[in-house]
């Protein structure tokens, strides 16, 4: 993952890296742990990885002595110029520890890399602690698709508009120069 930002503030011994084909399995069961109602088939982390072009996944590794453990991961499409974070996920005894900030910055990061105007996501209505990270991200609300969830929950449709990166620079060329 790039950028410092995602790296800054993360508890001691967690690395953040890109997700490998090998990692799916481990993952599928935090997924299915996390997200009892909702989860994805395990195909479906293998499909995701396999479109290099459009999509990006990370996970976070708890690395001690005694192990290595994915304690975190995320996804994104991107097709320019929408963005969608696919996936984030905590473990709960890792929550509140910078994690969910850290992978939402690199997906904002690559989004914008990727050309990206906007990022978009789908978070539960009944998940207050996610709507808040993303809020202080600078996401608002668009939308609400009712009972979008399995067991009948709505999602929140939520977006950040975002400069893809150079424009700023390439904004900024022109500025003090006269005719």
């Amino acid at each position: 993952m790039s950028g410092e930002a995602a790296r800054a503030g993360l508890p001691a011994g967690v690395v953040l890296r890109e997700m490998a084909e090998a990692d799916v399995p481990e993952v599928h069961a935090l997924e299915r742990l996390l997200f009892p109602a909702d989860a994805w088939p395990e195909q479906m982390f293998r499909d995701e990885l396999a479109q290099a072009q459009t999509r990006r996944y990370w996970v976070a590794e708890h690395r001690t002595p005694s192990g290595t453990r994915i304690i975190a991961y995320a996804g994104l499409m991107c097709v320019p110029p929408i963005a969608d974070v696919q996936t984030i996920a905590v473990v709960p005894d890792f929550e509140g520890r910078g994690l969910g900030s850290a992978l939402l910055t690199g997906l904002i990061d690559e989004a914008r890399r990727r050309g990206a105007a906007d990022v978009l996501l789908e978070v539960r209505a009944d998940n207050p602690r996610a709507q808040a990270l993303y809020r202080r991200f600078g996401f608002v609300q668009i939308h609400t698709r009712r009972r979008y969830y399995r067991d009948g929950v709505d999602a929140l449709i939520m977006q950040l508009p975002i400069a893809p990166a150079g424009a700023a620079e390439a904004g900024d060329a022109g500025e003090g120069e006269t005719e």
